[in-house]
């Protein structure tokens, strides 16, 4: 099987059981091309012999990954978070994608076709036809396990390229095979549903709004209500696991725009207290220091500072035979927003 995987290279687009289904296709002495090319390669998370959409519920495939978003951020504004570490999820991997019958459905036209070469038909035939190792597509095995495939993230990270084995059986109940790297398990739906958490956009409310004054504390605070954890579940039914991935907000840090400002508090760092981010103002507030803000000690001329607003948020999941929530690197959303400093005029008389 190694030496066939050699082989692969990337793929076409083909009609399986009724829905279009993007997977690998083999071509002798061939390495994988990148996205924006004549082929295209794997099938994403959305992608499989069969698919569907139900309001937020995504399927896709005999056995692929659906996706549940129904307690995901929601709104114009929202935004994926990014990693605060150089940790990202995985590129492509492993999971349950055809029956035998539709991988028969798959294959066959690519034989009768001959485009890909005696030699290689050849030996996709002793492979799947021939009994080295399935005889006849497994199907007397049907409705007992599926042919595994490789899966690919849609936006085409590095790694995206290196699933490159050849379909393989795995009996209904049973783990895949052990050197096969990336084969699904509820870390990777973790970790794949990381992905997909969406959380409200980060314009901070400001007072003095729009437009400030040098050396006049500025209050800054996010409405509580839009900052709550959202959360996303990954599943595979075919072979019954799951994991849901959580996001929770934890704390929102303040970057003035410029050197001449100076923070409350002076990280910079403001924690989410009862739900909320920072505190509001309200008249009679004045003459004390927000507990979030930022005091600018020079004018912006005749342009504006971008303060930057970045809300970090702590990731965790639970799943498939886990005990206990397990952690995952925090993430962060942020955007900038204009903040306009003018000098405190004087009267002279």
């Amino acid at each position: 099987m190694p030496a066939m995987s050699r082989l692969f290279r990337i793929a076409t687009a083909v009609l399986v059981a009724g829905a279009i289904s993007t997977i690998s296709v083999p071509a002798a002495n061939a390495e994988p091309v990148p996205p924006g090319g004549e082929d295209s390669f794997g099938g994403g998370t959305d992608t499989g012999p069969s698919g569907g959409v139900d309001g937020d519920t995504i399927s896709s495939g005999a056995g692929g990954i659906v996706f549940d978003r129904s307690k995901n951020g929601s709104g114009g504004s929202v935004g994926a978070v990014r990693p605060t570490t150089t940790w990202t999820p995985p590129a492509c991997w492993y999971a349950p994608k055809y029956t035998p019958a539709q991988l028969k459905a798959y294959l066959e036209p690519i034989w009768a076709a001959e485009s890909t070469g005696y030699q290689w038909d050849a030996e996709q035939r002793k492979m799947y036809v021939g009994g080295d190792p399935y005889k006849d597509f497994n199907e007397d095995k049907t409705g007992k396990g599926y042919f595994w495939d490789s899966y690919v993230n849609e936006s085409y990270p590095a790694g995206w390229d290196k699933c490159k084995e050849p379909p393989f059986w795995v009996d209904q109940g049973d783990a895949p095979p052990p050197e096969i790297e990336n084969a699904i398990t509820p870390e990777i739906l973790a970790q794949l549903a990381y992905a997909e958490i969406r959380v409200p956009g980060t314009e901070v409310t400001l007072a003095p709004e729009g437009t400030t004054k040098v050396n006049l504390p500025t209050w800054a605070w996010l409405d509580g209500a839009d900052f709550k954890p959202v959360s996303v579940t990954a599943s595979v039914p075919a072979i019954g696991i799951q994991a849901t991935t959580t996001a929770e907000p934890v704390s929102l840090k303040i970057e003035p725009g410029t050197a001449d400002a100076e923070t409350y508090p002076a990280s910079g760092e403001c924690q989410i207290n009862n739900g909320r981010i920072g505190e509001a103002y309200t008249k009679g507030k004045s003459d004390e220091t927000p507990p979030c803000g930022v005091r600018y000690l020079r004018s912006s001329g005749d342009d504006s500072y971008k303060l930057q607003a970045t809300v970090t948020w702590k990731i965790h999941w639970t799943g498939t035979g886990v005990n206990g929530e397990q952690a995952l690197p925090d993430g962060e959303f942020g955007a900038d927003q204009d903040v306009i400093v003018q000098e405190v005029q004087a009267v002279n008389r």
